[in-house]
């Protein structure tokens, strides 16, 4: 790999002697892991079952190093069925770091295309509030169908300019993610697109934009909270100096200790303008770590930090709950039975427990679409079957030995063995891969063409 010339100069020039021992990646090709949805599965069991090669990752504990080059996580029954994430080992790691618990309000300011929210909500097991935002509207849908696919009932997509929902929602947030776009300096190895782009003029307009994502994150994140802000670059102006530069516009944050994390190595001092600033608190992965690259660093707003009055969220206004949803529940999701949808149009949405404030930012989905109301008829969407398929009445049983499996991903109709008529949700050893619908026999493929292995 040809690194560019301005960067190893730089690189080489704050490291010294220690540049090849940190820059020099332990394989030749890229570092690639995959990431457990515990949603789903615990990672033992995942281990367990999936049949690929595998190593614990230090990033994360739910993580994974794939240890084969020729495997294609993508294609894995498992990925359809949201059990894991494929993605750069140290890129699991800022999300671990934000101490996410049941209940909060947690917001991915930049979130596409989508393995940090699936971390985030998963740590919510399901309560409090999801907010994953993406600015770029073609990765706002790459955001939402992801964790439409990792089964995420309590999350809201949006796609939106982080000042709009500054304005919108000061102090509404317990935590806030900050995985800033970068100069992408960790993906040379991985991306030769990230070779090809870079020059000094991205590294400062990525700063620029980095410095006003973070201050549009201080404002969103209550008094007391946590923010992490993370990269994929080695960049001293979107990364120490990034941290130290915040820290003097907002006084009422702390750089947090991130010593004891067990990976990685301290920041660099030499990559801030102060002596006086304390780099070793941030956490830095280089590519001789295992992954490709990251930085990261944990802050915590002031617990006496000025509070804006919080507008209260409208609860949905009490409306008829249609006929034909009320039918379709109670005979295949009784655990939904008697929920009240929300109507947009012929789509009807069930919303998160915990809603978020009426506000005029552009929202891509809130909570999970449950179907659509045609001709007097309730139609499932595949969102539903993600969300709760475990918990449907009426399954059809796979496993992945079976090659009923395959079969499904490529969009055949397969035999019926364990559900009955009407409508069913398709499992791969106990994990949702969508709906079909029973009749003769035959399970008739309802998963999105999109979707399908056709390779």
């Amino acid at each position: 790999m040809s690194l560019p010339a301005a960067f190893e100069e730089r690189e080489r020039a704050l490291l010294g002697p220690r540049f090849a021992a940190l820059h020099t990646p332990k394989t030749l090709t890229p570092a690639r892991g995959v990431t457990v949805n515990t949603l789903r599965c615990t990672p033992e069991r995942f281990a367990a079952l999936a049949g690929l090669g595998l190593e614990p990752s230090p990033f994360c504990p739910a993580a994974f190093r794939l240890t084969d080059p020729a495997c294609k996580p993508g294609l894995h029954p498992y990925h359809h069925a949201g059990v894991f994430y494929a993605q750069e080992p140290s890129a699991a790691a800022p999300a671990a770091l934000l101490q996410v618990h049941p209940g909060m309000r947690v917001l991915d300011l930049c979130a596409a295309p989508g393995g940090k929210s699936s971390q985030l909500a998963a740590a919510l097991a399901g309560e409090g509030l999801l907010v994953a935002n993406e600015y770029s509207a073609p990765r706002a849908e790459v955001l939402r169908q992801n964790l439409e696919r990792m089964g995420v009932r309590n999350g809201v997509v949006l796609n939106e300019d982080t000042g709009r929902i500054a304005a919108a929602l000061p102090g509404f947030f317990d935590r806030v993610l900050v995985d800033a776009p970068c100069s992408g300096e960790g993906m040379f190895r991985k991306e030769a697109a990230a070779v090809t782009q870079y020059g000094p003029a991205l590294v400062d307009q990525c700063a620029a934009l980095g410095r006003e994502i973070l201050d549009n994150a201080a404002a969103l994140l209550a008094p007391g909270g946590l923010l992490v802000y993370s990269t994929c670059t080695f960049s001293p102006q979107e990364d120490e100096a990034q941290v130290e530069s915040f820290l003097q516009r907002h006084p009422e944050f702390v750089l947090c200790d991130l010593s004891g994390v067990g990976f990685g190595h301290p920041g660099e001092g030499n990559r801030a303008s102060s002596p006086d600033f304390p780099a070793e608190r941030c956490r830095r992965i280089w590519p001789a770590d295992g992954g490709e690259g990251h930085f990261m660093a944990l802050l915590q707003k002031a617990e006496d930090a000025p509070a804006p009055a919080l507008r209260p969220a409208k609860p949905p206004r009490p409306g008829k709950i249609p006929k034909e949803w009320q039918e379709f529940a109670a005979r295949y999701f009784p655990v939904l039975a008697g929920s009240q949808p929300a109507a947009l149009k012929e789509l009807l949405l069930l919303p998160p427990a915990l809603p978020l404030p009426s506000t005029r930012l552009h929202q891509l989905r809130a909570g999970v679409l449950a179907g659509s109301l045609r001709k007097g008829r309730f139609e499932p969407a595949h969102a539903l079957f993600m969300a709760w398929g475990t918990q449907c009445t009426n399954r059809e049983e796979l496993t992945l030995a079976d090659p009923r499996t395959a079969a499904w991903l490529r969009g055949e109709e397969i035999p019926a063995q364990t559900a009955g008529s009407g409508w069913c949700a398709v499992l791969v050893d106990g994990f949702p891969l969508g709906g079909g619908k029973v009749s003769g026999g035959r399970v008739k493929n309802h998963y999105p063409k999109a979707l399908r292995n056709l390779r």
